[in-house]
């Protein structure tokens, strides 16, 4: 299940991650997974959740993420919570590409795991192919 944060720079996503990431810790049975490029969130997060950096990876582009998640995902199946901070940082600006990843990683986590993405963009400049996920 794939849910969206969205607006421009500023507008407070990251917190709102934040708070998230900080109830899944109390309420969630299971592994929860934080990623993100560069290392905004990893003092503001619990030691519990398993943060990851992607440029230690070398994650650039939609297809390799995808991928990584995947594999993520492959080995260990107990994850039910993926947080992903800026996803445009990421990926790239590629709206069409982020939009079939949604759609992989949808039908990768079906109901098992909800994956939550960032996006600083406002609604209005989304395709629907990211809009359907809000």
């Amino acid at each position: 299940m794939i849910q969206l944060i969205t607006g421009r720079k500023g507008t407070g996503k990251t917190k709102i991650l934040i708070d998230k990431i900080n109830t899944a810790v109390a309420e969630t049975n299971g592994c929860l997974v934080c990623i993100e490029k560069g290392e905004t969130l990893r003092r503001s997060i619990s030691y519990k959740v398993r943060w990851v950096g992607v440029e230690q990876f070398d994650i650039a582009g939609y297809d390799n993420f995808y991928g990584f998640v995947a594999g993520m995902l492959a080995g260990n199946y107990d994850i039910k919570e993926i947080f992903i901070d800026g996803i445009l940082k990421i990926g790239g600006a590629d709206f069409e590409a982020l939009g079939k990843m949604l759609d992989k990683i949808a039908a990768l986590t079906g109901n098992d795991t909800l994956v939550t993405f960032t996006v600083s963009a406002d609604n209005d400049e989304l395709p629907e192919s990211i809009t359907k996920y809000l």
